[in-house]
């Protein structure tokens, strides 16, 4: 595949990715696809990426400290961030599900109009309005798929709206945040597959997003002390390796963690989930008109010096911008449609 690079959002650079897994990806979505449907939907399945997902990630090392050097020169893991002492992280699956001091090194602007980033992530945003410069549909995902045939609802609610996608790459940290501050409407989990979130699968694959397995969370935010951007869906997709997604919000650091249901509370920036492990992707929806994105993450999209697999696939520049969890991607506009 040809580069691919990102924004780095604390100086804007432009950054080439270096992908783990490269030769699996391009054994399962290229050789494997067109010789053989039947295997890459075995090895696609929950059981086979389960079995991957303990090979990759469960076998202890022989020297666990040789394996955190390796991981912390190889992707750049910061263990200093860690909430536990590293030297306990003795398995890849215990880095990768690691946890960090986000109330130090992951801070979040008091405005309560903030949206923030739901995850350390590659971002990329977007609009399912016509008349918006940041129309992409159904470039990523197929929006009426992507909340299930049995929430017709939710289709109608967020039809005409923005969204934003984050993919979630192995090295990065691996809880997912809150957005948005105020109650769930509803949580729900649809069946799929475990397809990878590889951005030369994204460009190759029909909108997998839609088709992988995933929970849909759908926060009202109009409530008092609430975000007041609307309704705000939150979409949680696994891919390949990845075993599970644990909800476990935690309204004090990650203590006394709480399943989330219809009906509860929440807070912007408070743990929500976890992803059980390898790469993965979050997506946000708004309804139209409630929310505007951040100046900086929407001209990174057009960076003419940056080479993407997006952009090279589909015609237009569409660059990915790293973001940090908890940090600011959007805010609530102000007397927006209701």
């Amino acid at each position: 595949m040809n580069a691919h690079q990102y924004v780095d959002r604390r100086d804007t650079r432009a950054v080439t990715e270096t992908f783990c897994g490269d030769p699996i990806v391009s054994f399962l979505y290229a050789r494997v696809r067109e010789d053989s449907g039947w295997m890459f939907r075995a090895l696609t399945s929950a059981r086979l990426t389960g079995l991957l997902g303990t090979w990759q990630f469960d076998i202890r090392p022989a020297s666990p400290a040789r394996m955190r050097q390796r991981l912390a020169r190889q992707l750049g893991i910061a263990f200093t961030e860690c909430a536990e002492p590293p030297e306990t992280l003795d398995t890849a699956r215990k880095v990768f599900e690691r946890r960090i001091r986000y109330w130090e090194c992951r801070p979040m602007e008091p405005d309560p109009a903030a949206i923030l980033s739901p995850a350390d992530a590659r971002l990329l945003v977007g609009s399912f309005q016509q008349t918006s410069h940041l129309f992409l549909k159904d470039k990523f995902f197929e929006h009426e798929e992507m909340f299930g045939k049995k929430k017709p609802i939710w289709r109608r609610v967020f039809r005409g709206g923005d969204y934003a996608v984050l993919r979630l790459t192995p090295d990065k940290y691996h809880y997912n945040h809150m957005p948005v501050t105020g109650v769930v409407r509803d949580i729900y989990e649809l069946d799929g597959a475990y397809q990878s979130c590889h951005p030369a699968v994204l460009v190759a694959q029909a909108t997998p997003h839609s088709k992988n397995r995933r929970t849909v969370t759908v926060i009202d935010t109009d409530v008092p002390g609430g975000t007041q951007a609307g309704l705000v869906a939150m979409v949680e997709v696994v891919a390949l390796m990845i075993g599970d997604i644990v909800q476990c919000y935690s309204r004090d650091r990650y203590d006394d963690p709480l399943p989330v249901r219809a009906g509860l509370g929440v807070e912007r920036g408070c743990p929500k989930s976890v992803f059980r492990p390898g790469s993965s992707t979050v997506v946000l929806m708004f309804q139209p008109g409630r929310i505007r994105f951040c100046e900086d993450i929407v001209a990174n999209l057009r960076r003419a010096d940056a080479q993407s697999c997006f952009s090279a696939a589909w015609g237009i520049p569409l660059v990915e911008t790293d973001v940090a969890v908890r940090s600011t991607i959007a805010r609530a506009v102000q007397g927006g449609a209701r």
